[in-house]
């Protein structure tokens, strides 16, 4: 079964109003099995901008993430992130399919210091953006990466949120760069720049 993932970023403008979210949401989310793979962090942005803060949580499934962020302790949490931050906060299943990488690798890299790639796009151009997905393939399975969201049912609970989200998973950070800024991924991106729009960080997880 795909698991269910929450991606936010945010900028925070009032730290001390922030406290009372993070001791409130940190329980809320443990009880429905929650676990962070990223939180914080210094991101590189690879296109467009980015916030200050980004959090990735990892549900068993997409029911289970809708639920957290529904239940009434995590929202009378959220009323103090909402008052001391802007940002965006998406909720979305993860990626049962096919894998590049699959011929090498079993599963997505884990754990402290995992890289990620943290994908938000608006396509504009169908056609030309599956011409990135068959090129982009070459990328992520030299460098094996694992995408943990691609696409998949989603609801924007906050903020905007961009019609296509992706997250992949490499073993290290410096790895996720260099796969970004390899020619095999370059030549793939050509296609997506014509294509879409979209904002693009790289990040250590936890």
């Amino acid at each position: 079964m795909a698991k269910g993932y929450w991606i936010s970023r945010l900028d925070v403008h009032d730290t001390e109003g922030y406290k009372p979210y993070l001791q409130g949401a940190e329980p809320a989310i443990a009880a429905f099995g929650g676990r962070f793979l990223v939180r914080g962090g210094t991101p590189e942005a690879l296109e467009g901008t980015a916030l200050s803060r980004n959090v990735v949580v990892e549900f068993k499934d997409y029911d289970t993430a809708l639920a957290c962020f529904h239940s009434p302790e995590y929202q009378a949490a959220y009323t103090h992130r909402v008052a001391s931050s802007d940002g965006d906060h998406l909720i979305i299943e993860g990626y049962a399919g096919d894998q590049p990488a699959s011929g090498t690798i079993k599963g997505p890299a884990d754990g402290p210091g995992t890289g990620y790639w943290v994908m938000r796009i608006d396509v504009h151009d169908m056609e030309t953006y599956k011409s990135y997905v068959a090129a982009d393939a070459v990328a992520i399975a030299k460098y094996e990466g694992w995408f943990v969201v691609r696409g998949g049912r989603h609801e924007g609970v906050h903020g905007t949120a961009r019609s296509r989200n992706v997250l992949v998973a490499f073993k290290d950070l410096a790895t996720a760069l260099a796969c970004y800024h390899s020619p095999e991924y370059q030549a793939a991106l050509a296609f997506r720049s014509k294509a879409a729009v979209a904002e693009v960080i790289a990040i250590a997880g936890v």
